[in-house]
């Protein structure tokens, strides 16, 4: 079993892209249903971790930037690491995710455990 990260992202800026207080209130109910539903598999590595606003950027000169990044339309919103036999099992995951209800989409990519190399 190979792990998968699954990366939630969405438009945070542009005001159309925006649910609803009420649309986000009703989309919490899902994201544990899915969520549950993963874990119930045995498949939910890491549960979800919230992107808090905080970020770092290291540059080829070596600067250091903090983030988040005005001039991006999409933000993270959170990650799991799920576990999953291959990328397609993983985007069969990912297709149930209440992201996708918001209009954002979901990045999957294979972990790299440090036992692998």
């Amino acid at each position: 079993m190979n792990e998968f990260l699954l990366i939630f992202r969405r438009d945070y800026v542009s005001k159309d892209g925006q649910p609803s207080p009420e649309q986000l209130q009703n989309s919490i109910k899902p994201w544990q249903d899915w969520l549950g539903g993963i874990a119930a598999q045995d498949k939910l590595a890491r549960p979800l971790q919230r992107w808090d606003g905080e970020g770092r950027i290291v540059k080829q000169n070596k600067s250091i930037t903090n983030g988040p990044y005005a001039e991006i339309k999409e933000a993270i919103g959170g990650l799991i690491i799920i576990k999953a036999a291959d990328y397609e099992e993983a985007a069969e995951i990912a297709k149930g995710c209440p992201i996708l209800q918001l209009g954002g989409n979901v990045e999957i990519r294979m972990a790299v455990s440090a036992d692998s190399h």
